[in-house]
Formats: structure tokens, sequence, C-alpha cells
């Protein structure tokens, strides 16, 4: 695996750990929906993390990533939709998505 990939592997991993060092302390939707600067900062950290895999898959196409797809569509939904977030989706993701994806990503830096 080339630097480059790693470099965008490793941005990925950071934003994810970012977003749990940041939701540790937040038990529910409606305290995450209360949070009005921790959101667009997670929103911010979701992007980052479409944009790295965008770019890592355009180096590995094959690259094992559940969800890849889906990844990249949600830093464009984050950016081109900013006026329609659904923060519900958001916090989903951040409490059942981002756990696989931390652990692949992390498999992949450690190979």
């Amino acid at each position: 695996m080339s630097n480059e990939v790693k470099k965008y592997l490793l941005h990925i991993y950071e934003a994810i750990e970012f977003i749990e060092s940041e939701t540790k302390e937040i038990k529910n939707f409606g305290d995450y929906q209360k949070s009005r600067l921790l959101k667009p900062a997670i929103e911010r950290k979701l992007e980052i993390i479409g944009e790295a895999t965008n770019k890592a898959t355009k180096l590995i196409n094959a690259l094992p990533i559940t969800s890849k797809e889906k990844i990249i569509s949600m830093r464009n939904y984050l950016i081109h939709a900013y006026d329609s977030i659904d923060d519900f989706l958001v916090y989903e993701i951040i409490k059942t998505h981002l756990p696989l994806l931390k652990t692949e990503v992390q498999k992949l830096l450690e190979d």
C-alpha cells in the first residue's frame, strides 16, 4: 500500500478518533441535537472521512472498506445539502457505523 493511501487512511482514523472523543459524553440523540458547537465539528469530520475515502478509493479501487460508496455519498450530502442535514442520520452514523469503519481502517494501517 502506498504512503499516499496510508495518509488518507490515517486522516479517516484520526477523524473517527476525534468524533469518538467528543461524543463520549453524548448519551442520546437529544444530547447530540442540543450541541450547537459539536454538530458542525462532527459534520466536518464526516466530510473529511468521505473525502479521504474517495481519494483512497481512486488509488485502490478494491479498497476493503465496507460501504465506501455510502461514505462518499454522505460526504457529498453534507457538503451539498448542508441546509437539510438530518441530525438523526448523522447521530446514527456515529453510533452504529463508525466503529466498523474504525476497525477496518485500523486493520489496513497495521498491514
